[in-house]
This record gives structure tokens, C-alpha cells and sequence, in this order.
């Protein structure tokens, strides 16, 4: 078997799609391949790019063209989808991005009670979030504006470490605030968004009213998360060939 063909095995064994980082964990395991290479995630990168056999859905979302209309309508993105429905498959996929990075360096993850049952990719969020309930971490005022936050990835102390908002859409600012709130906390803070939105990003924070968060509040594009969440899982596979 070649390995182009592994890579469509793997995907149409997963229902004709896959993350870079699903086709890390499972495309070098398949019998009769052989990866005469130093770097065989660099090759599977390079080989979804084919577009004889494959398209990018999202960044690091990729697919078979042998596939498209049954993966599409399944994520409710095709042409027969509204706007709304499409703009709900994004804001979940890059939670369910997040989350697995969260689960990969060891966090607690946790997303919104009504965002729980939103499918991510296959399954509903709440099959990949680690925490069922929030932690009741500091006063209930606080907390009531926490828990609406897209991802919080919380410590082993049952802390926030980093709390995420995923802005597809919406307005910047109203994250912002909710950040403003959070201030008295150790906790990283992030804006998670397409690059074309990041003049707007620079604006906002540069209000005099979120001057004491100005320097703690990261921005992260799509391109980045999804080049980080497949970092992650190459980092994974490549430490279960080394013990230290």
C-alpha cells in the first residue's frame, strides 16, 4: 500500500474526513506502509494537500473529494445549509480544537452548558470536555461570567488557567469585558478568531477602559490553532516512540 493510500484509508474508515492530528495518530500505524522518512507528519501535510483525492474543509480539517456531499451535508455546511448553521459548525470546531489541546497538556476543559450537545466533528462536546461542571473558583458573581466562556481550561488546584472566546462573529469588545472581570486572576486570555479580524482585535484592546488587561489578552487565528492542535498531537505520537 502506498502511503497517499493509507491516508484515504484512514480517512474513509472515519467517515471520509479527519484532523491532521487523527491522521497523525492512526495513518502511520497502518499495516503494509512503509514511511522511508525522517518526517512522515511533514508527508502526511503534503499529501492531503493532493487535490486528486482531497479537500480542506477548515484549517487542518481535510476530506475526501470522493466524499464531499456526504461530509458536508453531514456538517450541515453544504449549500443547502443556512448561514447560521454554518457559522455554528465553526464557532464548535474550534472549541473542540481547543479542547483537545487543553486534554493534551494535562488541563481540566470545559465549555458552556449550552454548548455541551453541540457535535463536534462526530460527537457532542461533552464527550471530549474532561469537566462536566464548572468550579466554583472565586466569588458567584464571578463565576455566573466565567461559565459562559467558550473554553476555560482549568489546573489540577481546580483553577482557571486560560479561558478562550471564539469570535466567528460577534463582537470582540463583549469578550473584553468579560476578561476586564477576570483580571484579579493569574489566568491567560485569549481571542480566537479569523486574521481578518485582528486590526479590529488591536483596536478594541486599545480602549483606555481595558488598558489593565491590554497586555494579557493574546490574539490566535484559525490558521494557528489548527497548526498548533496538530503540533500537538505530532509532539504525542513522536513521544510514545521515546521514553525519558
Amino acid at each position: 500500500m502506498k502511503q497517499y493510500e493509507a491516508v484515504i484509508k484512514v480517512m474513509e474508515e472515519n467517515g471520509g474526513y479527519a484532523t491532521l492530528g487523527y491522521l497523525y495518530q492512526h495513518t502511520l500505524k497502518v499495516p503494509g506502509v512503509t514511511w522511508k522518512t525522517q518526517t512522515p507528519f511533514a508527508s502526511i501535510r503534503r499529501i492531503v494537500q493532493d487535490d486528486r483525492f482531497f479537500f480542506k474543509i477548515r484549517p487542518g480539517l481535510w476530506a475526501l473529494k470522493s466524499h464531499r456531499d456526504i461530509v458536508l451535508r453531514q456538517f450541515a455546511i453544504d449549500g443547502k445549509t443556512s448561514e447560521k448553521e454554518r457559522k455554528e459548525f465553526d464557532h464548535t470546531y474550534y472549541q473542540g480544537l481547543l479542547v483537545e489541546i487543553g486534554n493534551q497538556k494535562g488541563y481540566q476543559t470545559f465549555v458552556p452548558y449550552q454548548d455541551k450537545n453541540r457535535v463536534y466533528l462526530s460527537k457532542p462536546l461533552i464527550e471530549y470536555t474532561t469537566l462536566g461542571h464548572f468550579y466554583d473558583f472565586t466569588y458567584e458573581h464571578i463565576v455566573r461570567r466565567a461559565i459562559t466562556i467558550d473554553v476555560t481550561w482549568f489546573n489540577e488546584r481546580k483553577l482557571p488557567n486560560s479561558f478562550f472566546e471564539i469570535e466567528h462573529t460577534t463582537d470582540i469588545q463583549s469578550s473584553l469585558l468579560k476578561f476586564l472581570d477576570l483580571q484579579d486572576f493569574n489566568v491567560g486570555f485569549n481571542i480566537v478568531a479569523h486574521n481578518d479580524r485582528f486590526r479590529e482585535f488591536k483596536a478594541k484592546i486599545s480602549y483606555a477602559a481595558f488598558l489593565a488587561i491590554k497586555d494579557r489578552v493574546k490574539f490566535i487565528d484559525y490558521e494557528k490553532l489548527s497548526l498548533y492542535h496538530s503540533k500537538m498531537f505530532e509532539f504525542y505520537e513522536a513521544r510514545q516512540e521515546i521514553e525519558i
